[in-house]
Protein backbone atom coordinates (compact mmCIF):
# COMPACT_ATOMS: atom_id res chain seq x y z
CA UNK A 1 0.00 0.00 0.00
CA UNK A 2 2.78 1.90 0.86
CA UNK A 3 4.72 1.63 -2.67
CA UNK A 4 1.24 2.20 -4.68
CA UNK A 5 0.79 5.49 -2.69
CA UNK A 6 4.31 6.56 -3.08
CA UNK A 7 4.07 5.72 -6.95
CA UNK A 8 0.95 8.33 -6.84
CA UNK A 9 2.51 10.85 -5.50
CA UNK A 10 5.83 10.45 -7.92
CA UNK A 11 2.85 10.65 -10.91
CA UNK A 12 1.45 13.60 -9.57
CA UNK A 13 4.68 15.68 -8.83
CA UNK A 14 5.33 14.77 -12.69
CA UNK A 15 2.18 16.16 -13.97
CA UNK A 16 2.66 19.19 -12.18
CA UNK A 17 5.85 20.00 -13.15
CA UNK A 18 4.99 19.14 -16.77
CA UNK A 19 2.48 21.61 -16.46
CA UNK A 20 4.18 24.30 -14.88
CA UNK A 21 7.05 23.88 -17.18
CA UNK A 22 4.71 23.61 -20.35
CA UNK A 23 2.70 26.66 -19.55
CA UNK A 24 5.44 28.50 -19.05
CA UNK A 25 6.68 27.99 -22.43
CA UNK A 26 3.06 28.73 -23.44
CA UNK A 27 2.00 29.32 -27.17
CA UNK A 28 4.13 29.80 -30.17
CA UNK A 29 3.37 30.15 -33.54
CA UNK A 30 5.96 30.04 -36.70
CA UNK A 31 5.06 31.65 -39.87
CA UNK A 32 5.97 28.99 -42.54
CA UNK A 33 5.29 31.36 -45.45
CA UNK A 34 1.93 30.09 -46.40
CA UNK A 35 0.70 29.79 -43.11
CA UNK A 36 1.08 29.63 -39.37
CA UNK A 37 1.36 26.86 -37.30
CA UNK A 38 0.56 27.40 -33.67
CA UNK A 39 2.69 25.02 -30.87
CA UNK A 40 0.50 25.01 -27.51
CA UNK A 41 1.34 23.38 -24.05
CA UNK A 42 -0.78 20.32 -24.41
CA UNK A 43 2.09 19.42 -27.56
CA UNK A 44 5.35 20.23 -25.42
CA UNK A 45 3.82 18.19 -21.95
CA UNK A 46 2.71 15.30 -24.50
CA UNK A 47 6.04 14.98 -26.12
CA UNK A 48 7.78 15.60 -22.34
CA UNK A 49 5.29 13.07 -21.16
CA UNK A 50 6.64 10.32 -23.80
CA UNK A 51 10.53 11.36 -23.14
CA UNK A 52 9.87 10.79 -19.10
CA UNK A 53 8.06 7.48 -19.89
CA UNK A 54 11.00 6.10 -22.47
CA UNK A 55 12.05 2.82 -20.55
CA UNK A 56 15.39 3.38 -21.81
CA UNK A 57 15.72 6.40 -19.27
CA UNK A 58 14.43 4.03 -16.46
CA UNK A 59 12.22 7.50 -14.78
CA UNK A 60 9.13 5.38 -14.63
CA UNK A 61 8.74 1.89 -13.70
CA UNK A 62 6.09 0.04 -15.15
CA UNK A 63 3.74 -0.36 -12.25
CA UNK A 64 3.81 3.58 -12.23
CA UNK A 65 3.12 3.90 -15.81
CA UNK A 66 -0.12 1.08 -14.82
CA UNK A 67 -1.08 3.26 -11.64
CA UNK A 68 -1.53 5.90 -14.35
CA UNK A 69 -3.49 4.47 -16.49
CA UNK A 70 -5.73 3.83 -13.90
CA UNK A 71 -5.67 7.28 -12.90
CA UNK A 72 -6.45 8.22 -16.95
CA UNK A 73 -10.01 6.55 -16.00
CA UNK A 74 -10.80 8.94 -12.94
CA UNK A 75 -9.33 11.44 -15.22
CA UNK A 76 -11.91 11.17 -18.10
CA UNK A 77 -15.14 10.65 -15.63
CA UNK A 78 -14.22 14.21 -14.18
CA UNK A 79 -14.31 15.31 -17.75
CA UNK A 80 -17.04 14.03 -18.57
CA UNK A 81 -19.05 15.42 -15.74
CA UNK A 82 -17.33 19.25 -16.47
CA UNK A 83 -18.57 18.23 -20.34
CA UNK A 84 -22.19 17.49 -19.40
CA UNK A 85 -21.84 21.20 -17.39
CA UNK A 86 -20.52 22.88 -19.84
CA UNK A 87 -23.12 21.68 -22.67
CA UNK A 88 -26.45 21.85 -20.72
CA UNK A 89 -26.57 26.03 -20.39
CA UNK A 90 -25.74 26.00 -24.48
CA UNK A 91 -28.62 23.41 -25.57
CA UNK A 92 -30.93 26.35 -26.58
CA UNK A 93 -28.34 27.98 -28.69
CA UNK A 94 -28.04 24.54 -30.49
CA UNK A 95 -31.89 24.52 -30.95
CA UNK A 96 -31.55 27.61 -32.79
CA UNK A 97 -28.58 27.19 -34.75
CA UNK A 98 -29.99 25.27 -37.67
CA UNK A 99 -28.88 22.33 -39.81
CA UNK A 100 -25.51 23.58 -40.96
CA UNK A 101 -23.54 22.41 -38.00
CA UNK A 102 -25.08 19.01 -38.58
CA UNK A 103 -23.90 18.71 -41.66
CA UNK A 104 -20.75 19.62 -40.66
CA UNK A 105 -21.16 15.97 -38.35
CA UNK A 106 -22.53 14.12 -41.11
CA UNK A 107 -18.94 15.00 -42.83
CA UNK A 108 -16.85 13.65 -39.81
CA UNK A 109 -18.83 10.25 -39.81
CA UNK A 110 -17.92 9.91 -43.70
CA UNK A 111 -14.51 11.08 -43.43
CA UNK A 112 -13.71 8.73 -40.15
CA UNK A 113 -15.60 5.85 -40.37
CA UNK A 114 -16.97 4.96 -43.99
CA UNK A 115 -13.20 5.87 -45.52
CA UNK A 116 -11.41 5.68 -42.40
CA UNK A 117 -12.94 2.02 -40.84
CA UNK A 118 -11.58 -0.23 -43.99
CA UNK A 119 -8.12 1.54 -44.12
CA UNK A 120 -7.39 0.70 -40.30
CA UNK A 121 -8.79 -2.89 -40.80
CA UNK A 122 -6.80 -3.48 -44.26
CA UNK A 123 -3.52 -2.07 -41.92
CA UNK A 124 -4.06 -5.05 -40.14
CA UNK A 125 -6.05 -3.43 -36.72
CA UNK A 126 -8.68 -5.31 -34.85
CA UNK A 127 -10.79 -3.44 -31.96
CA UNK A 128 -8.17 -0.76 -31.94
CA UNK A 129 -9.85 -0.06 -35.57
CA UNK A 130 -13.31 1.39 -33.70
CA UNK A 131 -11.91 3.72 -31.11
CA UNK A 132 -9.36 4.66 -33.70
CA UNK A 133 -12.26 5.83 -36.39
CA UNK A 134 -15.24 6.34 -34.58
CA UNK A 135 -14.34 9.88 -34.36
CA UNK A 136 -11.77 12.67 -34.66
CA UNK A 137 -10.59 10.82 -31.06
CA UNK A 138 -10.34 14.61 -29.17
CA UNK A 139 -10.70 14.48 -25.64
CA UNK A 140 -14.58 14.76 -25.30
CA UNK A 141 -14.21 11.30 -27.55
CA UNK A 142 -11.63 9.82 -25.68
CA UNK A 143 -13.67 10.05 -22.47
CA UNK A 144 -16.67 8.38 -24.47
CA UNK A 145 -14.15 5.62 -24.85
CA UNK A 146 -12.05 4.91 -21.63
CA UNK A 147 -16.30 5.06 -20.20
CA UNK A 148 -17.60 2.71 -22.26
CA UNK A 149 -14.50 0.27 -22.30
CA UNK A 150 -12.50 0.78 -20.22
CA UNK A 151 -8.51 2.71 -20.16
CA UNK A 152 -6.90 -0.74 -20.90
CA UNK A 153 -8.80 -1.77 -23.92
CA UNK A 154 -8.37 -2.35 -27.55
CA UNK A 155 -10.79 0.71 -28.17
CA UNK A 156 -9.00 2.86 -25.78
CA UNK A 157 -5.56 2.12 -27.39
CA UNK A 158 -6.88 2.61 -30.52
CA UNK A 159 -8.44 5.90 -29.89
CA UNK A 160 -5.59 6.99 -28.23
CA UNK A 161 -3.25 6.23 -30.52
CA UNK A 162 -5.20 8.98 -33.36
CA UNK A 163 -5.59 11.54 -30.22
CA UNK A 164 -1.79 11.53 -29.88
CA UNK A 165 -0.95 11.28 -33.84
CA UNK A 166 -4.12 14.53 -33.89
CA UNK A 167 -1.80 16.63 -31.24
CA UNK A 168 1.63 15.92 -32.62
CA UNK A 169 0.71 16.66 -36.53
CA UNK A 170 -3.19 17.71 -36.56
CA UNK A 171 -2.31 21.64 -35.77
CA UNK A 172 0.30 21.31 -38.63
CA UNK A 173 -1.83 20.14 -41.31
CA UNK A 174 -4.97 22.10 -40.18
CA UNK A 175 -2.71 25.10 -40.62
CA UNK A 176 -1.69 23.36 -44.01
CA UNK A 177 -4.70 23.09 -45.21
CA UNK A 178 -5.96 26.01 -44.43
CA UNK A 179 -4.08 28.10 -46.00
CA UNK A 180 -4.03 26.22 -49.10
CA UNK A 181 -7.97 26.32 -49.16
CA UNK A 182 -7.71 30.18 -48.59
CA UNK A 183 -4.95 30.97 -51.37
CA UNK A 184 -7.38 28.98 -53.57
CA UNK A 185 -9.70 31.63 -53.70
CA UNK A 186 -12.63 28.97 -53.72
CA UNK A 187 -14.86 29.56 -50.54
CA UNK A 188 -15.59 32.05 -48.14
CA UNK A 189 -13.50 33.37 -45.38
CA UNK A 190 -16.26 32.84 -42.71
CA UNK A 191 -17.09 28.96 -44.33
CA UNK A 192 -13.82 28.28 -43.94
CA UNK A 193 -13.52 29.28 -40.35
CA UNK A 194 -16.45 27.32 -39.43
CA UNK A 195 -14.82 24.49 -41.22
CA UNK A 196 -11.56 25.01 -39.00
CA UNK A 197 -14.20 23.67 -36.05
CA UNK A 198 -13.62 20.18 -35.39
CA UNK A 199 -13.74 20.09 -31.71
CA UNK A 200 -10.08 20.53 -31.11
CA UNK A 201 -9.10 23.97 -29.75
CA UNK A 202 -5.52 23.48 -30.51
CA UNK A 203 -6.20 22.47 -34.76
CA UNK A 204 -8.70 25.59 -34.75
CA UNK A 205 -6.37 27.90 -33.56
CA UNK A 206 -4.26 26.45 -36.12
CA UNK A 207 -6.46 26.77 -39.15
CA UNK A 208 -7.74 30.64 -37.83
CA UNK A 209 -4.51 31.55 -37.22
CA UNK A 210 -3.53 30.99 -41.13
CA UNK A 211 -6.94 32.35 -42.37
CA UNK A 212 -6.19 35.36 -40.59
CA UNK A 213 -2.72 36.02 -42.26
CA UNK A 214 -4.74 35.08 -45.34
CA UNK A 215 -7.81 37.50 -44.24
CA UNK A 216 -6.76 39.72 -42.24
CA UNK A 217 -9.45 42.33 -43.08
CA UNK A 218 -12.00 39.71 -41.21
CA UNK A 219 -9.80 38.14 -38.27
CA UNK A 220 -12.49 39.34 -35.55
CA UNK A 221 -15.26 37.60 -37.92
CA UNK A 222 -12.89 34.60 -38.45
CA UNK A 223 -12.33 34.36 -34.84
CA UNK A 224 -16.11 34.52 -33.96
CA UNK A 225 -17.47 31.73 -35.98
CA UNK A 226 -14.96 29.46 -35.78
CA UNK A 227 -15.22 29.57 -31.63
CA UNK A 228 -18.80 29.26 -31.82
CA UNK A 229 -18.76 26.51 -34.41
CA UNK A 230 -16.50 24.65 -32.38
CA UNK A 231 -18.26 25.15 -29.00
CA UNK A 232 -21.53 23.65 -31.13
CA UNK A 233 -19.40 20.72 -32.59
CA UNK A 234 -18.13 19.61 -29.27
CA UNK A 235 -21.92 19.61 -28.38
CA UNK A 236 -23.03 18.11 -31.29
CA UNK A 237 -20.37 15.79 -31.39
CA UNK A 238 -20.94 14.62 -28.34
CA UNK A 239 -24.43 13.35 -28.69
CA UNK A 240 -23.43 11.88 -32.29
CA UNK A 241 -20.54 10.15 -30.89
CA UNK A 242 -22.75 8.48 -27.82
CA UNK A 243 -26.08 7.77 -30.45
CA UNK A 244 -24.56 7.53 -33.79
CA UNK A 245 -20.83 6.89 -34.33
CA UNK A 246 -19.88 4.32 -32.02
CA UNK A 247 -22.68 2.23 -32.04
CA UNK A 248 -22.43 2.96 -36.34
CA UNK A 249 -18.84 1.43 -36.09
CA UNK A 250 -19.33 -1.00 -34.28
CA UNK A 251 -21.95 -3.01 -36.46
CA UNK A 252 -19.60 -2.10 -39.43
CA UNK A 253 -17.09 -3.45 -37.69
CA UNK A 254 -18.69 -6.89 -37.31
CA UNK A 255 -19.53 -6.34 -41.04
CA UNK A 256 -16.15 -5.53 -42.72
CA UNK A 257 -13.37 -7.60 -40.05
CA UNK A 258 -13.72 -11.06 -41.30
CA UNK A 259 -14.40 -9.97 -45.07
CA UNK A 260 -11.19 -7.28 -45.25
CA UNK A 261 -9.58 -7.61 -41.74
CA UNK A 262 -5.93 -8.70 -42.18
CA UNK A 263 -5.22 -11.72 -40.80
CA UNK A 264 -1.83 -12.22 -38.88
CA UNK A 265 0.37 -15.05 -37.73
CA UNK A 266 -0.82 -16.50 -34.91
CA UNK A 267 -4.80 -16.53 -36.38
CA UNK A 268 -3.57 -18.16 -39.45
CA UNK A 269 -1.49 -20.53 -37.78
CA UNK A 270 -4.68 -21.07 -35.06
CA UNK A 271 -6.65 -21.61 -38.09
CA UNK A 272 -5.00 -24.29 -39.86
CA UNK A 273 -4.54 -26.77 -36.05
CA UNK A 274 -8.12 -26.39 -35.98
CA UNK A 275 -8.96 -27.51 -39.46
Amino acid sequence: MTEGRANVYKLHLLVLALVAVTEFIGTKKINIGIGVIALFPMLYALVLGGVISWPKFKLLKEKEMNAAASILGISFLLFIAKLGANIGPELPKLLGSGVSLLVQEVGHIVGTIALGLPVALWLGLKRESIGATYSLDREPNLAIIVDKFGANSAEARGALGVYICGTLFGAIYMSILASLLGSSGLFHPISLAMGAAVGSGSMMAAATGSLAVIFPEATKDIAFYSGAANLMMSIVGTYVCIFISLPLTQRLYKWLEPVIGRKNASTTEGGRRSA
